[in-house]
């Protein structure tokens, strides 16, 4: 099996962890599932640090971001699928 780019924890979830260095924009991502160890393609959008999100679907602004299976956030703008989820577009809902 081929070292995978992004890791999903949960069918539900809408945005991966990057787990490799210096993912740069265009990458075919391999995206694996860990709930189930399923696995598809993804096109990164842009350079992505290890340890990020990505979207994978589109995100409206004000739609939840789900990771684990959990509610973790608010999209602030609209985020293309496949595009670098984090401050510049995520906030908690907790304050």
């Amino acid at each position: 099996m081929d070292i995978p780019h992004l890791l999903i924890h949960d069918k539900k979830d809408n945005v991966g962890v990057v787990v490799v260095e210096d993912l740069a924009a265009g990458t075919e991502m391999l995206c694996v599932v860990t709930e189930d160890d399923s696995d598809f393609s993804l096109v990164v959008g842009s350079d992505v640090p290890i340890g990020h999100k990505v979207a994978l679907t589109e995100l409206a602004e004000g739609d939840s971001i789900i990771k684990y299976g959990e509610d973790i956030g608010r999209v602030t703008r609209p985020i293309a699928k496949g595009e670098h989820v984090h401050v510049h577009n995520l906030k908690t809902k907790r304050w």
